[in-house]
């Protein structure tokens, strides 16, 4: 059985948020339904995009983009296009977004393994979810920081990186880049740790950063939407701004200078500083962070 939700916190908009299987009933008001969790502030690379695709899939598509980038064809900033031509060059961007994406997948796999095992109690533990703001993204998926759930008296007795969420562990390992979007942002000591595991992933280049020509994930969703609209242009479709430019519009910020970035100079941000910042925020982000032009 499926089970539509919607959600509708001010009363202005009704979104369908998809299919979500229902599992059982305990009582008369409390059901059980199935749901898709994005794990926030983390973005893993793809094993299928977009949709079933496989990444690899995209190999030639994104070669030809690099060829177009290098003949100066693409409308882009010429230093975003220098940082992405090795990684579109090299004939296998695709291919190595789906080998990391399994590789990341596989990581995640065991440590749900290890953490939610209870030893003491010869069972699986619980999951603990924090939402954001906003519960839900476009595509249904509850957006949340998810941990092991712990009761209050072995929370007492461990500290906090001992009760990390997945999401701070992934980053750790390296199999996920950080990706900080306001204002679903971590409690400050969270974020601190955040950071700091993060930066030593990527400077110790441990899991995917092992790899100098990666995309993350977001860079190489970003790269297909790039070759979606440069294939319309060459083609002779006539687009307008907004299809020209929809490929990337998310503002960046720095989390140490507090300087922000138009988004396509996001790569003057080192990725462990990376706070991205939809445009329609970007107002009210520059007041509260009292964020500073980079330029």
């Amino acid at each position: 059985m499926s089970v539509q939700i919607f959600w509708d916190p001010k009363g202005l908009e009704l979104d369908s948020l998809g299919s979500k299987k229902f599992l059982r009933a305990t009582d008369g008001d409390t059901p059980y339904v199935s749901i898709s969790i994005r794990m926030l502030s983390i973005d893993t690379p793809e094993v299928h995009y977009p949709g079933n695709q496989k990444p690899s899939k995209h190999d030639k598509k994104l070669t030809q983009l690099g060829e177009w980038l290098k003949e100066g064809k693409v409308p882009i900033k010429d230093s975003l296009a220098e940082y992405l031509y090795p990684k579109l060059a090299s004939g296998k961007a695709g291919s190595l977004q789906e080998k990391q994406g399994r590789l990341a997948a596989e990581y995640f796999r065991k440590l749900l393994e290890k953490r939610l095992s209870d030893p003491q109690k010869k069972r699986k533990r619980g999951i603990f979810l924090r939402t954001a703001d906003k519960p839900f993204d476009r595509y249904g998926r509850l957006l949340a920081y998810m941990a092991p759930y712990y009761t209050p008296e072995e929370r007492a007795r461990m500290s906090r990186k001992d009760r990390a969420t997945f999401n701070l562990l992934m980053v750790e390992s390296g199999w996920a880049a950080p990706f900080l979007i306001y204002p679903s942002l971590p409690r400050y000591q969270d974020l601190v740790l955040f950071w700091e595991a993060a930066k030593r992933a990527f400077e110790e280049r441990d899991g995917a950063w092992a790899e100098p020509l990666m995309l993350t994930g977001y860079e190489f969703r970003m790269c297909v939407r790039l070759y979606e609209v440069m294939r319309k242009l060459i083609k002779g479709k006539r687009l307008s701004s907004q299809e020209r430019k929809g490929w990337i519009t998310r503002y960046c910020a720095d989390l140490t200078t507090c300087k922000i970035y138009e988004p396509q100079d996001y790569h003057r941000v080192p990725p462990y500083n990376r706070l991205f910042i939809w445009p329609e925020d970007v107002t009210e982000a520059v007041g509260r962070l009292n964020l500073v032009s980079g330029y």
